[in-house]
């Protein structure tokens, strides 16, 4: 594994680790909201299996998150952070990429609409409109932030300081599923869990259920029985069923 540094368009920093293998296939991890290239710990363990099964593997931390520069978090930041990340492992003579995305990163992946992607395996991601009441999630205080700055800070869970926009908040309100789903070209997999104490991954599911008929031939709704947004007690499941079906759409060889 190697740490690598690489720009996005605004000239910021993006950290990353590498997984080189003998191979011109690469998948491309996109992480979700404001965390990092690890994911604690669950990008590790997929990346390390991807790896092992010959691909080349890229993590890394979406400008405002993680190791990357200090950023204004927003879905266009994030397309274009996705972008420069599919830019450096072509660079690295990968002609074959898939994408692996997880809840927001699942979404930044089915946004990203870039040429040569054969693939994307996507867990807990929202393929449809989402409300949230994010007086359950921040505090009036930041709140009021985010409507005199555009933004408001808040801690990620290694207690650092994220700045998280106004639009990012904004956009799962407005996911027009048609228009999402309808302009993806490659076969997808979908894989979320129906775990009932979980009300977001629940809802997520039933909005994919109305969706998988809009995506390309070959896409697939794999439920796992129990699992909520984390996938954290499920990931074998998980990595057993991204290998399967990169094995089918993305062969490393």
């Amino acid at each position: 594994m190697d740490r690598i540094y690489f720009q996005n368009s605004r000239h910021l920093t993006l950290v990353g680790c590498f997984h080189p293998a003998e191979s011109k296939a690469a998948i491309v991890m996109a992480h979700g909201f404001t965390n990092d290239k690890s994911s604690q710990g669950r990008f590790d363990a997929l990346a390390e299996s991807f790896n092992q099964r010959g691909y080349n593997v890229l993590r890394f931390d979406f400008s405002g998150c993680g190791e990357s520069s200090t950023d204004i978090l927003s879905t266009h930041n994030m397309i274009d952070d996705l972008h420069c990340a599919l830019e450096f492992v072509k660079k690295n003579g990968c002609t074959a990429v898939g994408l692996y995305g997880h809840s927001l990163g699942g979404f930044i992946c089915l946004k990203c609409d870039a040429p040569g992607i054969r693939t994307m395996v996507l867990t807990g991601a929202p393929t449809d409109y989402m409300k949230y009441d994010w007086t359950d999630y921040y505090s009036e205080e930041q709140l009021r932030e985010i409507r005199a700055k555009g933004y408001l800070t808040a801690k990620d869970r290694t207690g650092q300081d994220r700045l998280i926009g106004r639009q990012l908040l904004r956009s799962f309100e407005e996911i027009n599923q048609r228009e999402l789903l309808s302009g993806i070209h490659c076969p997808v997999l979908l894989i979320h869990g129906n775990d009932p104490n979980d009300w977001e991954e629940t809802q997520l599911l039933e909005k994919s259920k109305k969706g998988i008929n809009l995506l390309p031939a070959g896409s697939q709704l794999e439920i796992i029985d129990g699992a909520n947004h984390t996938f954290r007690e499920h990931l074998d499941r998980v990595i057993e069923e991204a290998n399967n079906w990169y094995s089918k759409h993305l062969p490393s060889r």
